[in-house]
């Protein structure tokens, strides 16, 4: 066949093929706001040190709803809130409700958490270090705020379904470098090793970002991610820690939208330098200018097209404890290794076995051509977003932390052989019986490379 034939051939199939509509790029999309600031005086997470309940407010706590609808009807549910995290028991629950609630499956409701360390104690994540050391009535108003926290987010996600409308998704990354790799560089020396351009370890400062605006163009909701604790304050007052400082920044500066912020692999990042509620703000508001940033471009429009998929796999623990080893370990003077001790002496004594591996979670969403948004439950080390992203699509592939199920640090292989708190010594607060198995990162990225 010549060449001039080949190509009068490839113009005409060009010139019968249908157009592409504008429908193709037409999403559902639905968003919705409740706060979730405890009304009772609620022991706050994330700090064993602290030895009191809540007395103030800085910012509201609060839990949003993003409902997707592609052009095929494929629905998908993203769920945040400003908590440090949420159990499997409480997780499932809530997932399970919303989806029966809105006629889905699991791989199609996500709930992220901010990993704020000041929010409340929720059920019994981090048992260890919060529940069981609480009394009586602590424990039964934690409880109770876990019931009504899952009630109000079921209602939340129908709410937003509810406001479905016609809109466009736009994709974008930004950057932005206050997070530290906490592992590599001493705290107290951070301020100087920064100006000096001596700061070292593995970090993940992109700002992955996801507008919705409807028909209008306006700004309808805006997602993005961080990868660091969210750990610049440890008062005693209810706030949202720079995450939610970013969100009231960006929803003041985009009158009628709502922010939804997720964590990002930032189990081994700090904010630093801490401590001071206007050092929260100011990260908030580095944060936020670096999503308006990418706003202010022109951002590729996604196609109208969905996919989810979820899996949990046996993610394997190293060798575990003897009745013993146990024994002795709740004789320690460490409260809370002594906890976790008689917590799994007692499970043994009911007959129960100490479990060998833990139903992790895993789930992939795919957004229109490019956008790879993969959810990973625990804290999750940066080495994981580095990896997945270098192996998959880099800023296009967007890796979140913090995802359905907080049940303990997950250490890369190469945190786990260093050792230190996120290789291993944070397990005793999450109520773990032993360390991850060396195969714990083999395990993850395998999963990861199965889902669609």
């Amino acid at each position: 066949m010549s060449r001039i034939l080949l190509t009068l051939l490839t113009l005409a199939v060009l010139l019968s093929a249908p157009p592409a509509s504008a429908a193709d790029n037409v999403w559902q999309v639905g968003v919705a706001k409740v706060e979730i600031t405890p009304d009772s005086p609620l022991w706050l997470a994330g700090y064993a040190a602290r030895n009191r309940p809540a007395e103030g407010k800085l910012t509201p706590l609060w839990a949003k709803a993003l409902v997707l609808e592609d052009a095929q009807q494929h629905r998908a549910v993203l769920i945040t809130l400003d908590l440090v995290g949420i159990d499997r028991e409480l997780a499932l629950a809530m997932r399970g409700a919303i989806a029966e609630k809105l006629k889905l499956e699991p791989a199609q409701v996500m709930i992220c958490t901010s990993h704020t360390h000041s929010g409340p104690v929720v059920a019994q994540n981090l048992r260890p270090m919060h529940y069981l050391l609480l009394d009586d009535k602590q424990q039964r108003l934690v409880m109770d705020y876990a019931r009504l926290l899952k009630d109000s987010v079921v209602q939340l996600a129908t709410v937003a379904r509810r406001r479905m409308e016609p809109c466009t998704l736009h994709d974008g990354s930004g950057h932005c470098t206050f997070a530290v790799n906490r592992r590599n560089n001493n705290e107290a020396e951070v301020p100087e090793l920064r100006k000096a351009n001596k700061l070292v370890g593995p970090v993940d400062h992109d700002v992955p970002v996801l507008a919705a605006r409807d028909a209008a163009g306006q700004l309808k909701a805006v997602v993005f991610g961080y990868a660091c604790h969210g750990t610049v304050l440890d008062g005693y007052d209810w706030c949202g820690d720079y995450p939610g400082y970013a969100q009231l920044a960006l929803e003041a500066k985009h009158d009628g939208a709502i922010a939804l912020f997720w964590a990002g692999c930032g189990g081994d990042q700090n904010p630093i330098p801490r401590r001071q509620v206007e050092l929260a703000k100011s990260y908030g508001d580095q944060l936020a200018a670096a999503v308006d940033d990418v706003l202010a471009k022109e951002l590729p429009t996604l196609p109208s097209r969905l996919a989810t998929d979820y899996v949990e796999i046996d993610l394997s623990f190293a060798t575990l404890p003897t009745r013993a080893e146990f024994e002795s370990q709740a004789q320690d003077k460490n409260r809370y290794i002594a906890s976790r001790a008689k917590y799994f002496l007692a499970e043994l004594d009911a007959g129960r076995a100490v479990p060998t591996s833990y139903p992790y979670p895993i789930a992939a969403w795919k957004l229109g051509d490019k956008i790879d948004w993969l959810f990973l439950g625990g804290e999750v080390v940066v080495d994981y977003a580095l990896r997945l992203k270098s192996e998959r699509h880099e800023t296009h592939t967007w890796v979140t932390g913090y995802s359905n199920d907080v049940m303990a640090y997950i250490p890369s292989r190469r945190v786990l052989l260093e050792g230190g708190y996120e290789g291993g010594g944070a397990m005793v607060y999450y109520g773990r019986p032993a360390v991850w198995a060396e195969t714990v990162e083999e395990q993850i990225v395998n999963a990861v490379k199965k889902l669609q």
